[in-house]
């Protein structure tokens, strides 16, 4: 016996290219028990694009049980593989392997710029065989019914819950003229009757998605962390705080069945990240060590974050989970700084303070194995070798700058290179949960920036529930005098979607304005400590916001405009005292 129905979550529109977009969703079997998921029942995805209210082709793909009935299919490509997309795959052996569900049905790209609406299904087949076996791509097609009999009852399911609407990236090498986006992160879930607000921002953020007043169609939305928060209330307090896989599962099923959470994920290519609430509060790598509870909600964690947001982004490095992603020539890095982030703290026998923290894994010393470092340096060298002045985007969860103001060095009394990474303020430092916990992983980073003349470096982050701007400069002396280099990089802020508790966190006031004004100093010291980076921060909110980025190549700007939970410009008061909108230009080296 088999039944059509709607998928129980999604579709989510994910990764996209000019000639591709991968689709998620999740089946709901109705004999499934939260995580005890019915051995007897195989659940199958049905997905079919739609042109004059008519299924133009369709295909199946797998929605495993080994990952809880979650799947994607990649529009435009021929090769499926289940879970993981064949055409990602390093190993020859491996695509050579991998079949379409339908191997009769034919793949071709999408077109480029090209709006597209698909409708996504959900078969249940029964499964007499056992949990441990696998079936065939082949053996499961022959149990099917023959697509083209099946494809038509799409159309008879509910439309909101089935259907997804997207528009492929601009044709692939080529600098588009503009091009926007949307940044946000952290939605905290809410409690009792606050669990609309915590949904109410996605309305208006899916407005961005076809043009308006506001401007032109926004083509995707950055999600850089806390998408969900396993510990609604605090890692320390038993209450509501994730430890089971089922419990990782609640957390994302009521995120994604959000009215309009939903409704944008279904009109938007979304790019989502982990931060440290889709494990635990604060998470590094060395609270692994000796404590095997923290092995099973690590675990469970990242099994739920690779089910429920991995599986929908680009696969850049195999199942390694930063990325890197272009959209109109514009490209973007995608970090990783919380699986693969260390503090050696965990005995203090061994501790060497700020000096063994890393960021973003430790430091590659077998080249036929480059850590994540080395792959962001490798890729910012490469960009501007190509793309020469073309924006970098780099996604980090982590906000690069500005620092807390009890984060920050502090000291220009301070002298020699190795005290001003690692002694002043070492103990402040240490204790962040942002980027002065790891001047050495930020060091690498800013000296590679500096040596190779990267230009236009733009960090977008999240995290600190308080948006803001910054512009970094960088410094060096000579002689008596100091030389401002010819760099240009920014960070942009935007956080946090939902969060009602302004007055425990993100006080504006907390963070760094300028770095170089006396009681606020907090130059970085770059090189051999004769080259600095410096930074001032503006446009600082508590109010829920997501931003809106436009690129401008003719004028080589990117503007970043901020609204809050009901679509409306931010407002904030200026140096004259006045009422303003809450955006700014921000002047880029030319890129033409």
């Amino acid at each position: 016996m088999v039944s059509l129905r709607e998928p129980g979550l999604g579709p989510i529109v994910g990764h996209t290219t000019d000639t591709t977009a991968r689709i998620w969703v999740r089946a709901a079997d109705p004999a499934d028990d939260r995580a005890q998921l019915d051995e007897n029942r195989r659940t199958v995805g049905v997905i079919g694009i739609v042109d004059n209210d008519k299924i133009d082709v369709a295909w199946y793909f797998r929605l495993n049980r080994e990952f809880d009935r979650t799947g994607t299919f990649v529009l435009g490509s021929d090769v499926q593989l289940g879970y993981y997309d064949a055409t990602d795959l390093d190993s020859v052996e491996e695509v050579a392997v991998a079949v379409t569900l339908d191997k009769n049905v034919a793949a071709k790209p999408l077109t480029p710029n090209t709006a597209y609406t698909v409708l996504v299904g959900v078969l249940t087949v029964d499964d007499p065989t056992p949990n441990t076996s696998r079936t065939s791509d082949l053996d499961l097609i022959a149990s099917l019914p023959d697509i083209n009999i099946i494809k038509n009852d799409l159309l008879r399911l509910d439309r909101s819950k089935c259907e997804a609407t997207f528009r492929t990236f601009p044709p692939s090498g080529q600098i588009a003229d503009s091009l926007a986006f949307l940044l946000g992160s952290c939605r905290y879930p809410g409690l009792l009757w606050k669990i609309k607000e915590a949904d109410q921002i996605f309305g208006p953020m899916s407005q961005h998605f076809k043009d308006s007043p506001i401007g032109p169609a926004a083509s995707f939305t950055v999600m850089c962390g806390d998408q969900i928060y396993a510990d609604m209330l605090n890692r320390f307090v038993p209450i509501l705080r994730a430890e089971r896989y089922d419990e990782f599962q609640e957390r994302y099923t009521t995120a994604y069945s959000a009215q309009n959470l939903r409704n944008l994920l279904q009109r938007s290519s979304t790019y989502m990240i982990l931060d440290d609430h889709e494990i635990e509060d604060n998470w590094t790598q060395d609270r692994l060590k000796g404590d095997p509870g923290k092995h099973m909600v690590f675990n469970y964690a990242v099994t739920a974050y690779m089910n429920y947001q991995w599986s929908h982004s680009p696969r850049t490095w195999g199942r390694l989970l930063y990325y890197k992603f272009d959209c109109g020539g514009y490209p973007f890095f995608v970090l990783d700084t919380r699986t693969q982030r260390y503090k050696n703290n965990s005995d203090r026998q061994l501790d060497h303070g700020l000096r063994d923290n890393y960021m973003l894994g430790y430091p590659t010393i077998d080249e036929h194995h480059p850590g994540q470092m080395r792959r962001l340096k490798d890729w910012l060298s490469q960009m501007q070798r190509e793309r020469a002045n073309v924006p970098k985007f780099i996604v980090s969860s982590s906000v690069f700058v500005p620092n807390a103001m009890d984060e920050r060095i502090g000291d220009r009394a301070k002298k020699g290179l190795d005290a001003l990474l690692f002694e002043v303020n070492g103990n402040n430092r240490d204790d962040s949960d942002s980027w002065p916990a790891f001047p050495q992983t930020r060091k690498d980073l800013l000296d590679h920036i500096v040596d190779e003349s990267i230009q236009n470096v733009v960090f977008l982050s999240g995290d600190i529930h308080c948006s803001n701007v910054a512009e970094i400069t960088f410094e060096r002396d000579q002689g008596q005098k100091k030389k401002i280099l010819p760099l240009k990089a920014f960070s942009v802020t935007s956080s946090a979607f939902y969060w009602p508790f302004p007055f425990a966190d993100g006080d504006p006031n907390g963070y760094v304005h300028d770095s170089r004004q006396s009681e606020q100093w907090d130059a970085f010291p770059l090189k051999d400590g004769k080259t600095r980076m410096h930074y001032k921060s503006w446009g600082f909110t508590q109010d829920d916001n997501f931003a809106r980025l436009e690129i401008d190549k003719t004028n080589s700007q990117l503007k970043v405009r901020v609204f809050d939970r009901n679509g409306k410009p931010v407002m904030n008061t200026d140096a004259s005292g006045a009422n303003v909108r809450l955006e700014t230009d921000l002047q880029l080296e030319p890129w033409l």
